[in-house]
């Protein structure tokens, strides 16, 4: 049973609230919200840091907001112990993705010319095309009915299938077009 006020964070308990910040960021494939149920476990259930209440409304306010799916952890943090609880929270959940992420890009960097690396990234180009497709697909449903909006996304799926143009370049000028037809 959780107290109703919830305990709180000790100097020591902080290297363990950072420790298993490391474990979750392991095992967080597909994102955060996934270890969502461990994170309650271990502040609510185990050492009693936040209520159930609090977890939840932490959770919910993070998804309402704007922003990446893993603000939760930010505001769990806060939750916990302010700006300093935001920071061990969001240093622990980042940390080894992070370098996990910057190890492989540099292993693959490394081994670019090597045929699996190759058909790695050739395999990669049409499935981000795909995603970037749908995601426009998605995001222009409100405005299916203007051409202005059709002939862009036709533009910019024949210039991903043609060219090297990075998509960040398309995005803008994507932008662009939205920003005049406003």
């Amino acid at each position: 049973m959780t107290p109703a006020v919830p305990l709180p964070v000790a100097g020591g308990d902080w290297a363990a609230i950072f420790a298993q910040y490391l474990l979750l960021s392991l095992l967080s494939i597909g994102g955060a919200i996934g270890t969502a149920p461990e994170m309650h476990r271990f502040l609510v259930e185990q050492h009693h840091w936040m209520t159930n209440e609090q977890f939840s409304a932490s959770v919910a306010i993070a998804q309402a907001a704007p922003g990446p799916n893993l603000l939760f952890v930010a505001v769990l943090g806060w939750g916990l112990g302010g700006f300093f609880g935001m920071c061990v929270t969001m240093t622990g959940i980042l940390l080894p993705s992070t370098t996990l992420t910057l190890a492989a890009a540099r292993w693959g960097e490394a081994r670019r010319s090597t045929r699996g690396v190759q058909a790695f990234v050739m395999g990669m180009a049409p499935l981000t095309v795909g995603l970037v497709v749908s995601t426009g697909y998605i995001l222009g449903k409100p405005s299916y009915g203007n051409p202005w909006l059709l002939a862009t996304m036709a533009a910019t799926v024949a210039v991903c299938l043609r060219t090297k143009v990075s998509p960040l370049w398309l995005i803008a000028a994507g932008g662009l077009v939205g920003a005049f037809l406003a």
